[in-house]
């Protein structure tokens, strides 16, 4: 495949000049070893060599191509290209397939799906490698989503619609991944467009399918958007600068307000692991780290974040959710040994202390079998290495056992109070479990 686009791309390159002599000097470049990447050179200049409407709808069409956060359908990438920025609204006569495709002169192809994509992979890779080819990428697709976003034509649309409407095309890739570019390449004009949106985001159509879009496939289950607003979604995205200018503006917007899951911008910002987005938000006024959503877990249950968290005075590291798990649980659990260090560091913390169902961080840590954390564990006077959980009577060594954790049983058989003959509910000793 490689090889015939090569002789493709070479061929095109030789026929687009006028004289004979032109065509040999290209023929003679073309054969010199130069290889695909020479092709692409080639073909790019070609590109860049066109009017002026042509090459700059055929970069454009490369770089949001090689630059998607997903592949794109032809129908979305005519509406972005169609964006004029600093217009108030879409003019609908979109660039049409054929005058895209003959823009990118072969560089592009339309498959059975309506997917846009670059003719061969090893085009990715030259983009990725020569990224000179596009100036400032992610400001320039920020802005085209936002400017987008902004329209009034978009501002109209009823919140209560569950998608976008067909005839918006690139209404659900641009709610999605704006943020992301935004990120990536935050110039002035993008933080403008940012708060512009942001500063009505509660009752936009694109909030909802952000969140439908983004969070619904990652919890498994369809949750209302009311209430995510502005500086909710800057928090998740981890917008501190756009962030901070909502919260300089004031007008319906603080930094502890709770969106429909209790879940406040710090909230998101831990979720998000946004440490330059947290640091702020801890420092503003009326902020509370302690705060909980309506599963009971607070921001301290994000690894990302644990360090900042408990230098500031009033966290309580023992905070637990509706289920009776804590940080150090999750953290014994998880097998983060660093946080589980961290926290129990904390002189409040209690080492001991599990789930409504018995099990403890010990528990946790040997069944998932995590030797750095049983030894962390089992070097705390207030653990109890024989607990048992409330269900199946099954403690740390059994399951420790069951599971060929070697290391983990000889640390417990090592511990005075561990009893290696216990047996749990339905009579098993460890013994049993191990074979």
């Amino acid at each position: 495949m490689a090889r015939f686009l090569l002789i493709s791309l070479s061929i095109d390159a030789i026929l687009s000049e006028a004289t004979i002599r032109k065509r040999r000097e290209k023929l003679d470049l073309m054969t010199s070893g130069l290889g695909l990447d020479g092709a692409y050179d080639a073909t790019l200049d070609r590109i860049k060599g066109q009017g002026k409407g042509n090459s700059t709808l055929g970069m454009a069409a490369l770089m949001w191509i090689s630059l998607a956060e997903r592949p794109v359908h032809i129908g979305e990438l005519c509406e972005a290209l169609a964006v004029e920025i600093g217009s108030s609204d879409m003019h609908y006569d979109n660039t049409s397939e054929q005058t895209l495709l003959a823009s990118c002169l072969g560089l592009v192809t339309v498959d059975e799906s309506s997917i846009v994509r670059l003719v061969h992979f090893t085009l990715q890779k030259y983009f990725n490698r020569h990224s000179e080819h596009f100036q400032n990428p992610h400001s320039a697709m920020a802005e085209v989503c936002l400017t987008y976003l902004n329209f009034d034509s978009i501002n109209k649309i009823s919140y209560t619609l569950d998608s976008a409407p067909a005839e918006t095309r690139f209404l659900q890739y641009a709610s999605s991944n704006w943020g992301l570019y935004a990120r990536n390449g935050l110039t002035a004009r993008v933080r403008s467009l940012a708060l512009q949106l942001l500063g009505r985001f509660g009752g936009h159509i694109s909030a909802k399918l952000l969140v439908w879009g983004n969070f619904d496939r990652r919890e498994g289950r369809r949750r209302h958007s009311e209430g995510f607003a502005g500086i909710h979604c800057a928090a998740y995205l981890g917008l501190d600068e756009i962030a901070i200018g909502l919260l300089e503006g004031g007008e319906g917007c603080s930094a502890d307000m709770a969106d429909t899951w209790g879940r406040t911008p710090l909230m998101w910002a831990s979720e998000s692991w946004h440490e330059e987005m947290v640091k702020p938000l801890l420092g503003w006024r009326g902020v509370n780290p302690n705060s909980k959503n309506h599963d009971g877990s607070s921001p301290l249950w994000y690894e990302g974040i644990v360090k900042l968290l408990l230098r500031r005075k009033k966290v309580n590291p023992n905070s637990r959710d509706t289920s009776g798990n804590t940080p150090l649980l999750y953290a014994a659990k998880g097998g983060h040994e660093g946080i589980v260090k961290l926290l129990l560091g904390w002189r409040e913390i209690n080492p001991d202390t599990g789930k409504n169902n018995g099990k403890t961080p010990l528990w946790c840590a040997a069944k998932g079998g995590h030797e750095g954390i049983v030894k962390l564990l089992l070097g705390r006077k207030e653990v109890n290495p024989d607990s048992r959980d409330n269900y199946h009577g099954r403690t740390p060594l059994s399951c420790a056992a069951e599971d060929g954790h070697q290391g983990i049983v000889e640390l417990l058989l090592g511990q005075k109070k561990v009893n290696p003959d216990s047996r749990d509910h339905d009579d098993l000793t460890p013994l049993r479990w191990a074979t």
